[in-house]
Protein backbone atom coordinates (compact mmCIF):
# COMPACT_ATOMS: atom_id res chain seq x y z
CA UNK A 1 0.00 0.00 0.00
CA UNK A 2 2.66 2.26 0.96
CA UNK A 3 4.48 1.63 -2.35
CA UNK A 4 2.05 4.47 -4.05
CA UNK A 5 2.83 7.85 -3.69
CA UNK A 6 -0.65 8.90 -3.63
CA UNK A 7 -1.06 6.47 -0.51
CA UNK A 8 1.82 7.88 1.07
CA UNK A 9 0.61 11.58 0.64
CA UNK A 10 -2.68 10.56 1.75
CA UNK A 11 -1.88 9.24 4.87
CA UNK A 12 0.60 12.26 5.72
CA UNK A 13 -2.08 14.84 5.09
CA UNK A 14 -5.06 12.59 6.61
CA UNK A 15 -2.31 12.61 9.97
CA UNK A 16 -1.75 16.06 9.74
CA UNK A 17 -5.51 17.07 9.27
CA UNK A 18 -6.77 14.68 11.99
CA UNK A 19 -4.70 15.88 14.66
CA UNK A 20 -5.34 19.85 14.11
CA UNK A 21 -8.93 19.22 13.54
CA UNK A 22 -9.35 17.15 16.81
CA UNK A 23 -8.11 19.47 18.59
CA UNK A 24 -9.95 22.44 17.48
CA UNK A 25 -12.80 20.06 18.02
CA UNK A 26 -12.71 19.24 21.30
CA UNK A 27 -12.39 22.82 22.57
CA UNK A 28 -15.70 23.41 19.79
CA UNK A 29 -17.55 20.50 21.29
CA UNK A 30 -17.04 21.36 24.95
CA UNK A 31 -18.20 25.29 23.86
CA UNK A 32 -21.70 23.76 22.22
CA UNK A 33 -20.55 25.39 18.96
CA UNK A 34 -20.29 22.21 17.18
CA UNK A 35 -23.64 23.54 14.47
CA UNK A 36 -21.75 26.92 14.06
CA UNK A 37 -18.95 25.39 12.89
CA UNK A 38 -20.92 23.34 10.17
CA UNK A 39 -22.17 26.82 9.14
CA UNK A 40 -18.64 28.01 8.49
CA UNK A 41 -18.02 24.81 5.90
CA UNK A 42 -20.78 25.75 3.82
CA UNK A 43 -19.39 29.25 3.74
CA UNK A 44 -16.15 28.11 2.37
CA UNK A 45 -17.96 25.76 -0.48
CA UNK A 46 -19.58 29.44 -1.49
CA UNK A 47 -15.79 30.85 -1.19
CA UNK A 48 -14.07 28.18 -3.30
CA UNK A 49 -16.44 28.46 -6.02
CA UNK A 50 -16.71 31.65 -5.97
CA UNK A 51 -12.95 31.87 -6.37
CA UNK A 52 -12.90 29.72 -9.16
CA UNK A 53 -15.41 31.98 -11.01
CA UNK A 54 -13.42 34.81 -10.05
CA UNK A 55 -9.65 32.94 -11.76
CA UNK A 56 -8.09 32.27 -8.10
CA UNK A 57 -7.34 29.26 -6.77
CA UNK A 58 -10.21 27.14 -4.67
CA UNK A 59 -8.17 26.94 -1.76
CA UNK A 60 -7.54 30.68 -1.14
CA UNK A 61 -11.69 31.32 -1.48
CA UNK A 62 -12.23 28.52 1.06
CA UNK A 63 -9.96 29.55 3.64
CA UNK A 64 -10.67 33.25 2.79
CA UNK A 65 -14.12 32.74 3.43
CA UNK A 66 -14.43 30.71 6.71
CA UNK A 67 -11.53 33.04 8.14
CA UNK A 68 -14.15 35.70 7.35
CA UNK A 69 -17.61 34.28 8.30
CA UNK A 70 -15.65 32.40 11.30
CA UNK A 71 -14.20 36.36 12.72
CA UNK A 72 -18.21 37.72 12.06
CA UNK A 73 -19.72 35.15 13.77
CA UNK A 74 -17.52 35.69 16.77
CA UNK A 75 -17.75 38.65 16.41
CA UNK A 76 -21.83 38.74 17.09
CA UNK A 77 -20.84 36.82 19.91
CA UNK A 78 -23.82 34.70 21.92
CA UNK A 79 -26.47 36.60 20.08
CA UNK A 80 -25.89 34.55 16.92
CA UNK A 81 -23.71 31.53 17.45
CA UNK A 82 -26.44 29.89 19.69
CA UNK A 83 -29.14 30.37 17.65
CA UNK A 84 -29.81 28.10 15.55
CA UNK A 85 -32.05 29.35 13.13
CA UNK A 86 -30.03 32.44 12.61
CA UNK A 87 -27.14 29.91 11.78
CA UNK A 88 -28.79 27.83 9.59
CA UNK A 89 -29.98 30.18 7.52
CA UNK A 90 -26.62 31.33 6.59
CA UNK A 91 -25.29 27.48 5.65
CA UNK A 92 -28.01 27.33 3.65
CA UNK A 93 -27.26 30.61 1.69
CA UNK A 94 -24.14 29.56 1.80
CA UNK A 95 -24.52 26.28 -0.15
CA UNK A 96 -27.44 28.10 -2.21
CA UNK A 97 -24.28 30.70 -3.80
CA UNK A 98 -21.72 28.20 -3.94
CA UNK A 99 -24.22 25.83 -6.31
CA UNK A 100 -25.16 29.35 -8.14
CA UNK A 101 -21.36 30.49 -8.83
CA UNK A 102 -20.95 26.35 -10.46
CA UNK A 103 -24.01 27.37 -12.64
CA UNK A 104 -21.43 29.94 -14.21
CA UNK A 105 -18.82 27.81 -14.35
CA UNK A 106 -19.70 24.30 -14.87
CA UNK A 107 -16.17 23.01 -16.16
CA UNK A 108 -15.74 23.64 -12.51
CA UNK A 109 -18.06 20.43 -11.19
CA UNK A 110 -15.66 17.70 -10.91
CA UNK A 111 -13.63 19.68 -8.72
CA UNK A 112 -17.06 21.06 -6.74
CA UNK A 113 -17.75 17.14 -6.28
CA UNK A 114 -14.26 16.63 -4.41
CA UNK A 115 -14.48 19.46 -2.66
CA UNK A 116 -18.41 18.49 -1.17
CA UNK A 117 -17.17 14.90 -0.37
CA UNK A 118 -12.97 15.13 -0.09
CA UNK A 119 -10.27 13.17 -2.64
CA UNK A 120 -7.66 12.68 -0.30
CA UNK A 121 -6.38 10.43 -2.63
CA UNK A 122 -5.89 12.78 -4.71
CA UNK A 123 -3.75 15.42 -2.41
CA UNK A 124 0.04 16.22 -3.84
CA UNK A 125 3.30 16.33 -2.25
CA UNK A 126 3.00 20.62 -2.16
CA UNK A 127 -0.76 20.32 -0.70
CA UNK A 128 0.94 18.48 2.08
CA UNK A 129 3.33 20.93 2.98
CA UNK A 130 0.43 23.33 2.90
CA UNK A 131 -1.47 21.72 4.92
CA UNK A 132 0.98 21.11 7.24
CA UNK A 133 1.71 24.55 7.56
CA UNK A 134 -1.94 25.29 8.10
CA UNK A 135 -1.81 22.42 10.64
CA UNK A 136 1.48 24.13 12.56
CA UNK A 137 -0.58 27.29 12.77
CA UNK A 138 -4.05 25.92 13.69
CA UNK A 139 -2.26 24.39 16.84
CA UNK A 140 0.02 27.15 18.12
CA UNK A 141 -2.67 29.22 17.63
CA UNK A 142 -4.98 26.94 19.85
CA UNK A 143 -1.90 26.36 22.20
CA UNK A 144 -1.64 29.70 22.77
CA UNK A 145 -5.08 31.00 23.58
CA UNK A 146 -5.98 27.43 25.38
CA UNK A 147 -6.27 28.43 28.99
CA UNK A 148 -8.01 31.57 28.51
CA UNK A 149 -10.75 29.78 26.47
CA UNK A 150 -11.00 26.91 29.03
CA UNK A 151 -11.57 29.19 31.64
CA UNK A 152 -14.39 31.09 29.59
CA UNK A 153 -16.07 28.50 28.33
CA UNK A 154 -16.65 26.94 32.01
CA UNK A 155 -17.14 30.19 33.88
CA UNK A 156 -17.69 32.85 31.60
CA UNK A 157 -19.04 35.67 33.82
CA UNK A 158 -15.49 35.10 36.33
CA UNK A 159 -13.49 34.96 32.84
CA UNK A 160 -15.20 38.53 31.87
CA UNK A 161 -14.72 39.73 35.56
CA UNK A 162 -11.07 38.67 35.68
CA UNK A 163 -10.37 40.82 32.26
CA UNK A 164 -11.28 38.43 29.92
CA UNK A 165 -12.58 39.64 26.53
CA UNK A 166 -14.86 36.88 25.68
CA UNK A 167 -16.04 38.21 22.28
CA UNK A 168 -12.57 38.82 21.21
CA UNK A 169 -11.49 35.40 22.64
CA UNK A 170 -14.58 33.94 20.45
CA UNK A 171 -13.86 35.72 17.38
CA UNK A 172 -10.20 34.29 17.69
CA UNK A 173 -11.55 30.43 18.40
CA UNK A 174 -13.63 30.69 15.57
CA UNK A 175 -10.61 32.03 13.03
CA UNK A 176 -9.35 28.85 14.15
CA UNK A 177 -12.66 26.40 13.66
CA UNK A 178 -12.32 27.89 10.30
CA UNK A 179 -8.55 27.50 9.60
CA UNK A 180 -9.25 23.52 10.86
CA UNK A 181 -12.68 23.32 8.55
CA UNK A 182 -10.40 24.34 5.44
CA UNK A 183 -8.05 21.76 6.32
CA UNK A 184 -10.28 19.19 6.44
CA UNK A 185 -12.45 19.65 3.61
CA UNK A 186 -9.38 18.60 1.87
CA UNK A 187 -10.14 15.02 3.52
CA UNK A 188 -13.43 14.32 4.21
CA UNK A 189 -15.50 17.52 2.28
CA UNK A 190 -17.75 19.82 3.25
CA UNK A 191 -20.31 18.01 3.85
CA UNK A 192 -18.45 15.19 6.19
CA UNK A 193 -15.96 17.87 7.82
CA UNK A 194 -17.96 16.85 11.09
CA UNK A 195 -16.26 13.51 10.54
CA UNK A 196 -13.17 14.15 11.94
CA UNK A 197 -13.67 17.68 13.55
CA UNK A 198 -16.75 17.02 16.00
CA UNK A 199 -17.05 12.77 16.41
CA UNK A 200 -13.70 12.11 17.79
CA UNK A 201 -13.85 14.67 20.14
CA UNK A 202 -17.48 14.14 21.46
CA UNK A 203 -16.89 10.45 21.54
CA UNK A 204 -13.39 11.52 24.10
CA UNK A 205 -15.28 12.90 26.14
CA UNK A 206 -17.91 11.12 26.41
CA UNK A 207 -14.88 8.59 27.58
CA UNK A 208 -13.06 10.97 30.00
CA UNK A 209 -13.82 14.33 32.16
CA UNK A 210 -10.68 14.75 32.14
CA UNK A 211 -8.82 17.48 29.77
CA UNK A 212 -5.95 16.31 29.07
CA UNK A 213 -6.62 12.35 28.73
CA UNK A 214 -9.43 13.49 26.67
CA UNK A 215 -7.60 15.72 24.33
CA UNK A 216 -4.92 12.51 23.71
CA UNK A 217 -7.90 10.46 23.06
CA UNK A 218 -9.80 12.73 20.78
CA UNK A 219 -6.64 13.12 18.56
CA UNK A 220 -6.12 9.06 18.76
CA UNK A 221 -9.65 8.62 17.89
CA UNK A 222 -9.18 10.98 14.69
CA UNK A 223 -6.43 9.25 13.80
CA UNK A 224 -7.68 5.80 14.36
CA UNK A 225 -10.58 7.17 11.87
CA UNK A 226 -8.14 8.50 9.45
CA UNK A 227 -5.48 6.13 9.02
CA UNK A 228 -8.36 2.98 9.04
CA UNK A 229 -10.57 4.70 6.66
CA UNK A 230 -7.81 5.03 4.25
CA UNK A 231 -6.51 1.29 4.25
CA UNK A 232 -10.30 0.13 4.11
CA UNK A 233 -10.43 2.41 1.34
CA UNK A 234 -7.48 1.06 -0.79
CA UNK A 235 -8.95 -2.56 -0.09
CA UNK A 236 -12.27 -2.47 -0.94
CA UNK A 237 -12.12 0.71 -3.54
CA UNK A 238 -15.13 2.23 -1.82
CA UNK A 239 -15.10 6.13 -0.84
CA UNK A 240 -12.67 6.75 1.54
CA UNK A 241 -15.40 9.96 3.20
CA UNK A 242 -17.56 6.64 3.47
CA UNK A 243 -15.36 4.72 5.65
CA UNK A 244 -13.92 7.71 7.43
CA UNK A 245 -17.89 8.96 8.15
CA UNK A 246 -18.50 5.23 8.88
CA UNK A 247 -15.95 4.85 11.26
CA UNK A 248 -16.14 7.98 12.94
CA UNK A 249 -20.30 7.08 13.79
CA UNK A 250 -19.37 3.46 14.95
CA UNK A 251 -17.01 5.02 17.71
CA UNK A 252 -19.40 7.38 19.15
CA UNK A 253 -21.88 5.31 19.32
CA UNK A 254 -19.73 2.92 21.13
CA UNK A 255 -18.50 5.73 23.33
CA UNK A 256 -22.20 6.23 24.19
CA UNK A 257 -23.52 3.54 25.06
CA UNK A 258 -20.32 3.00 26.65
CA UNK A 259 -20.87 6.07 28.85
CA UNK A 260 -24.26 4.90 29.87
CA UNK A 261 -23.57 1.76 31.05
CA UNK A 262 -21.28 3.48 33.55
CA UNK A 263 -23.55 5.90 34.71
CA UNK A 264 -25.89 3.03 34.86
CA UNK A 265 -24.01 1.36 36.83
CA UNK A 266 -22.16 3.61 39.32
CA UNK A 267 -24.91 6.33 39.73
CA UNK A 268 -25.85 9.68 38.58
CA UNK A 269 -24.32 11.51 41.07
CA UNK A 270 -21.04 9.55 41.02
CA UNK A 271 -18.93 12.55 40.66
CA UNK A 272 -21.28 15.19 42.92
CA UNK A 273 -17.97 15.52 45.63
CA UNK A 274 -15.34 14.18 43.55
CA UNK A 275 -12.52 17.26 44.05
CA UNK A 276 -14.27 18.86 46.84
CA UNK A 277 -12.79 22.15 47.61
CA UNK A 278 -10.52 22.23 44.15
CA UNK A 279 -12.51 23.56 41.71
CA UNK A 280 -14.73 26.17 44.65
CA UNK A 281 -13.72 29.18 42.66
CA UNK A 282 -14.45 27.78 39.13
CA UNK A 283 -17.90 26.87 40.11
CA UNK A 284 -18.16 30.19 42.93
CA UNK A 285 -19.25 32.49 40.04
CA UNK A 286 -22.61 34.20 41.24
CA UNK A 287 -25.86 33.90 38.89
CA UNK A 288 -28.13 36.84 38.28
CA UNK A 289 -30.58 34.98 40.93
CA UNK A 290 -27.97 35.17 43.78
CA UNK A 291 -27.38 31.39 43.52
CA UNK A 292 -24.37 28.95 43.08
CA UNK A 293 -23.76 28.43 39.07
CA UNK A 294 -22.70 24.63 39.33
CA UNK A 295 -21.33 23.17 36.29
CA UNK A 296 -22.29 19.32 34.87
CA UNK A 297 -20.06 16.55 36.01
CA UNK A 298 -18.15 16.67 32.81
CA UNK A 299 -17.17 20.11 33.49
CA UNK A 300 -16.55 20.09 36.74
CA UNK A 301 -13.71 17.48 36.26
CA UNK A 302 -12.26 19.93 34.01
CA UNK A 303 -12.52 22.79 35.83
CA UNK A 304 -10.33 20.72 38.74
CA UNK A 305 -7.75 20.53 36.37
CA UNK A 306 -7.79 24.08 34.78
CA UNK A 307 -8.45 25.51 38.12
CA UNK A 308 -4.86 27.91 38.09
CA UNK A 309 -6.31 29.58 35.27
CA UNK A 310 -8.61 31.56 36.98
CA UNK A 311 -5.79 33.16 38.98
CA UNK A 312 -3.99 33.77 35.67
CA UNK A 313 -3.71 37.29 34.15
CA UNK A 314 -5.60 36.48 31.29
CA UNK A 315 -5.22 39.86 28.87
CA UNK A 316 -7.67 38.61 25.90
Amino acid sequence: MFEYEFMVNAFEAATIVAVASSLVGYFLVLRGQTFAGHALSHVGFAGATGAVLAGISPLFGLVLATVLAGAGMGFLGERFQHRDVAIGIVLAMSLGCGLLFLHFFTAYATQATALLFGNVLGVEAPTVLALLALGSVIVGALATISRPLLFATLQPELAEAKGVSLRRLSMIFLVIVALATAASVQIVGILLVFTLMVAPAAAAQRVTIRLWPGLLLSVVLALVEAWLGLTLAFYTDWPTSFWITALGAAIYMVALLGSRQKHAASGMHEHDHHHHGEDHLMRGAVSGTGEVKRLSPRDEGIAAQARPLSSSSHEL
